[in-house]
């Protein structure tokens, strides 16, 4: 068994609040999240439905799916959850997001970190490459959202 880290840096123009509220909804993952084809919750957390001891769902669009709870909600700063379950061989699974504001109050500064112990060889830069499509994502559906709609 091989202990395993990772670190994934993005910026996103949208502001931490839009960017944390895509990131919490666990439910819209498959909208933006390269992957993942089915987002859903198996126990909603507190705040309801996104907060902390949320248990989500995610999948390819079939087979197994992954169960992570949420262990620290704090809008607009800070987001952790935990693999409870899922397909992959891995133990002890834990991802932090942190989000502050950019340089001058502009945008958002995303730091996603995580660690777990593989059973596999190779699995380490698998899960980098796969959250790293994750934050990228985050960041798209972020700057979408936070686009002025015509009218504005």
């Amino acid at each position: 068994m091989t202990d395993h880290r990772y670190q994934v840096d993005a910026t996103s123009s949208a502001p931490p609040d839009v960017v944390f509220a895509v990131l919490a909804d666990g439910a819209g993952w498959a909208a933006w999240a390269p992957g993942v084809s089915r987002s859903s919750y198996e126990r909603e957390g507190v705040p309801a439905p996104h907060g902390l001891g949320a248990i989500r769902r995610f999948g390819p669009a079939r087979g197994p799916v992954s169960r992570e709870e949420v262990v620290a909600y704090e809008p607009p700063s800070f987001f952790a959850y935990e693999a409870r379950s899922g397909p992959l061989p891995w133990r002890d699974y834990r991802s932090e997001v942190r989000l502050a504001p950019g340089a001058g109050g502009a945008g958002t500064t995303i730091d996603w970190s995580g660690a777990f112990v593989s059973r596999l060889p190779g699995l380490g830069w698998f899960i980098h490459r796969m959250v790293t499509g994750f934050a990228s994502g985050l960041v798209a559906e972020s700057e979408r959202r936070s686009e002025p709609t015509s009218g504005d």
